[in-house]
């Protein structure tokens, strides 16, 4: 076995929003806490919302958006925890709903069955927060035990600049299991 196989495994779930070209600071960060990553992104998210060659070489493994078929290998060891960073309006209300039609939301689903930890970086406007569903949607994967930091909007601050989108938190959610949101 080798030393990469025997560090606890995190899924890194990627959505389509603008801050998941900064996915490589949540990769890094889980590294130096002694995971083993692998990324899972909505296919959206495949068309330019991130560096996916750069992501491959810092997990050193393929970045998974698609089901496999039962005749190929698992890319992807089970998962000890799971991170959804970040984590967008249309993924929340799909998994809530227990809507899998992509293989990032057939994996949430499975993994609340499973019993795996799932931490949550919302990255959602307050226009589309403040619609019924979404609210609706956070209280549901609350009452499941999934765990949230603070809601990221993006919206520029008094000087313009867009404030730092908390991806480390996302681990001290898993490592604390306090819910923060």
């Amino acid at each position: 076995m080798t030393e990469q196989a025997r560090k606890p495994f995190l899924y890194v779930v990627v959505c389509a929003a603008g801050i998941a070209a900064d996915v490589s600071k949540l990769i890094s960060a889980a590294q130096e806490r002694d995971w083993a990553t692998g990324v899972i992104a909505t296919p959206v998210a495949m068309n330019g919302f991130f560096d996916t060659a750069a992501v491959e070489a810092l997990t050193g493994r393929p970045i998974r958006s698609a089901w496999r078929t039962p005749a190929d290998p698992r890319p992807f060891p089970p998962p000890d925890a799971v991170v959804v960073a970040p984590a967008t309006f249309n993924t929340i209300n799909k998994w809530a709903a227990g809507i899998s039609d992509t293989l990032a939301l057939g994996t949430l689903c499975e993994a609340y069955g499973l019993g795996v930890p799932i931490a949550v970086l919302p990255c959602v406007a307050d226009a589309l927060a403040a619609h019924p569903a979404y609210g609706d949607s956070l209280m549901r994967l609350r009452g499941m035990g999934v765990r949230f930091g603070e809601p990221y909007t993006g919206q520029p601050g008094e000087d313009g600049g867009r404030p730092e989108f908390g991806w480390e938190r996302a681990l001290d959610l898993l490592e604390r299991g306090a819910d923060a949101g």
